[in-house]
């Protein structure tokens, strides 16, 4: 069972609640939006804990070392493809353009033999709460909806 973690970050604007999300890199997702958007996150291994992991994963796919603040459990969902993705919030602000994403080679085209380094988010944005329930792996807008919750 492959499992991640992650940290959604959201802030407070004139325009309401904002998250951080980024749109996953790599040709498969290069012309599509609606699914095409995560929370920062990444797989972890059995024994590591899931809070050690989604801030090492944040860092991997920021490039920036994970904000301090009051971390809310928003607990797990269980995508489509089987993986499991525990969340926690945390209300902080960044610059997106000051995101340095990390890199994975994939095969491309598949089954060609040709290998090539993409970014594992190829944008990152702040999107109010209705857009990134638009644009969100479906699973992942439960998250959102316990944000709200527990914004109440």
């Amino acid at each position: 069972m492959r499992r991640s973690a992650g940290l959604l970050l959201f802030r407070r604007s004139e325009r309401g609640v904002e998250v951080l999300l980024g749109h996953m890199g790599g040709p498969l997702f290069a012309r599509r939006d609606a699914g095409a958007w995560s929370v920062p996150k990444g797989e972890y291994e059995p024994g590591e804990p899931a809070w050690d992991a989604a801030r090492r994963e944040f860092q991997e796919e920021l490039g920036l070392p994970p904000p301090d603040g009051e971390a809310v459990p928003l607990g797990e969902v269980t995508q489509a493809n089987g993986k499991i993705v525990t969340v926690w919030a945390v209300e902080a602000d960044l610059d997106p353009a000051t995101t340095v994403p990390g890199t994975f080679s994939m095969e491309w085209p598949r089954g060609s033999g040709r290998f090539q380094e993409v970014p594992e988010l190829d944008r990152v944005e702040w999107l109010s709460l209705d857009r990134a329930r638009a644009v969100l792996v479906r699973a992942q807008a439960e998250f959102l909806d316990r944000l709200e919750a527990h914004m109440r």
